[in-house]
């Protein structure tokens, strides 16, 4: 054996034992003579790729792994789920196996000081590689057994949906090799050929396993306890646990990264909501502005549940921000699902990749109240139907574009600040008017608005609100029920009062939360499964337009649906502070028309001398 070979024995048998052991234990694991260990000890030590412990005998630990927080004695045992997923509270960050918890907790440890926002790409670069390899290995399996087929075919496993996933970026391999030093260099080498095979994962996955910040023995226990992840399952269950584990993962980072994790991750709760109140049966659905693409995951999931299949809507999407991107790109390669989603920089306002796509489910998330969209450069731009919004606040800019794209009987649901609902800066009423009730042939849009409450969202823990719109609100068919005319009023819905905290700072909607509110919905639009429609004081409010512009066109739900709950003392800080500055903003914007009027009229006004 060579001096090297002998080198590169004595690290991954150090590693083996958890990257630090006595030297009597390592000796004997090793099998060598006294005089060829101490030899070997001796320049690694000199070369500070080990340092010398205490002890009785002695120890020695590969450099840096004394500052890890993960290196233990032995290495974590792998998590493991072998069945299908079972259903808890689906409540949850993202998954509903119950195991991830405990999965994520041993993983996070894994990361030692590592930042959460660069983590999260080794760890879901790790699972995204895992499932490909997965599902490769599976079909190859497949057609070792079929006569006549031929498991080098590639047509064979792109006809399937599956990636070519080359012999040295396989799993196995990788597995393999986890304990060696150059780990990092291995896993690069997979995604990079990965990528060269398969052209639309080409910029995608990430590749920067190599660098001196991520410690070999780290990776190494991440592959251990990725390799048990559905280790067992059949492909599709396989597939699908990989798939969750991911998500809530996502999850789980977007929430140690806070307000920068709102920037990919919208809360599964709120996606459930609006992707059960539109109900995305079969058709195109399109969100300008995917994120990590949690919207498409949970419409697929919706079909799937409701007795469709996957197929029976298509996927557009596009993002500004490449490392989101990717992240959603991974996401839904993991799930299976096959999606158009765009890139560029210049985002959807200044570069529409889809220009051309009339969707028949919208279904977004957009940054709240952006004021540097350019917007200046976009004044007398086709999609301004309802008027052009302010260069200051990009809302009705992302209302407008969703409505621009919306098919002849398209819906479509956003997530929007509450100042939305009520704002009179800067023309922003007036769009909002025109969007109740049409403007120049174009027709009133609003369907329905929902108060959400509080500490919802990573991102901020002011209230926000939910817009739902209607290119089409005469009538229409879902399923085979033939929808009520809508167009003399406007549901509104006030969940303030729903959710419940499932840590410190944040709350979550449960199953019971989104039945109550999606119920209200289809039974206001007439949908027979949902029972006969009634207002519900403190909670639902079908308001005619009448009413509407009684108030001014404001959209928020509380005027709508009764004042008491919102003079409640258990009101919630955050929302009764929101609730305060959107009363005081209103007074103040009377109080200067008031004046500018006064001043007016005294201009007008001859003084003799």
């Amino acid at each position: 054996m060579t001096r090297q070979a002998l080198r590169d024995k004595f690290i991954v048998v150090l590693t083996e034992l958890g990257g630090s052991a006595g030297n009597s234990r390592l000796r004997d694991s090793l099998g060598w003579a006294e005089a060829t260990y101490d030899a070997v000890k001796g320049e690694l030590i000199d070369d500070g790729v080990v340092i010398p412990g205490r002890g009785r005998g002695g120890s020695v630990s590969l450099a840096g792994v004394e500052k890890m927080e993960a290196v233990q004695e032995e290495p974590p045992a792998p998590v493991r789920a072998s069945a299908a997923p079972s259903r808890a509270n689906g409540n949850g960050k993202g998954g509903e196996l119950g195991f991830e918890g405990e999965l994520f907790k041993t993983a996070d440890k894994l990361r030692g000081n590592m930042e959460p926002s660069d983590y999260k790409h080794v760890a879901l670069g790790l699972i995204f590689l895992k499932h490909i390899s997965d599902s490769f290995e599976a079909k190859h399996s497949a057609l070792l057994a079929e006569p006549g087929a031929d498991p080098e075919d590639r047509d064979e496993y792109a006809a399937d949906n599956v990636f070519w996933v080359p012999p040295t970026a396989r799993w196995t391999h990788l597995q393999a090799n986890a304990k060696q030093p150059s780990i990092g260099k291995m896993i690069d080498e997979a995604m990079i050929a990965i990528e060269k095979d398969n052209e639309n994962l080409k910029g995608v996955l990430p590749k920067d396993y190599a660098r001196p910040a991520l410690n070999a023995v780290m990776l190494g226990e991440l592959i251990d306890l990725i390799s048990g992840i559905a280790l067992g399952a059949e492909r599709g269950e396989a597939r699908d646990v990989l798939g969750r584990v991911y998500e809530y993962f996502l999850g789980q980072f977007a929430g140690s990264e806070g307000k920068r994790g709102g920037e990919f991750y919208t809360p599964r709760s709120v996606v459930r909501t609006m992707v059960e109140m539109i109900e995305p049966f079969k058709g195109r659905v399109y969100d300008p502005c995917c994120g990590s693409g949690g919207m498409f995951v949970q419409s697929e999931r919706f079909v799937e549940e409701h007795g469709g299949r996957m197929g029976d809507i298509a996927i557009y999407g596009q993002e500004s921000n490449y490392t989101t991107w990717r992240l959603c790109k991974m996401n839904l390669a993991v799930r299976g699902i096959d999606a158009d989603i765009k890139w560029n920089s210049d985002g959807s306002f200044h570069k529409d990749e889809l220009r051309d796509l009339k969707a028949d489910f919208v279904l977004a998330n957009p940054p709240f109240n952006i004021s540097d969209w350019g917007g200046d450069r976009l004044r007398e731009d086709v999609r301004w139907k309802y008027g052009a919004p302010p260069a200051g606040n990009a809302n009705f800019a992302w209302v407008q574009h969703i409505v621009h794209h919306l098919a002849p009987a398209g819906v479509a649901g956003v997530v929007l600040a509450n100042g939305s609902m009520s704002s009179t800066q800067n023309g922003e009423d007036a769009i909002r008017r025109a969007l109740i009730e049409g403007m120049g042939g174009a027709p009133g849009v609003v369907d329905c608005m929902v108060a959400l409450p509080g500490q919802l969202f990573y991102s901020t823990q002011i209230p926000v609100c939910l817009w739902f719109l209607a290119r089409d609100r005469s009538n229409g068919l879902v399923k085979s029920d033939k929808l009520l005319d809508r167009r003399s009023e406007i549901l509104f819905i006030d969940a303030r009062k729903l959710g419940h905290m499932v840590d410190r700072t944040r709350k979550e909607f449960s199953d019971g939360d989104i039945e109550k509110i999606t119920r209200a919905y289809h039974a206001w639009r007439g949908e027979g499964e949902a029972g006969a429609y009634e207002d519900v004081p403190g909670f639902c409010k079908a308001a005619s337009l009448e009413e509407i512009r009684a108030h001014n066109y404001v959209l928020t739900p509380g005027r709508y649906v009764g004042a008491a709950d919102v003079e409640e003392d258990d009101m919630p800080f955050a929302e009764r502070l929101a609730a305060l500055q959107t009363n005081l903003e209103e007074q103040f914007e009377t109080s200067d028309r008031l004046n500018a009027t006064i001043r007016q009229q005294l201009s007008r006004v001859t003084v003799d001398g």
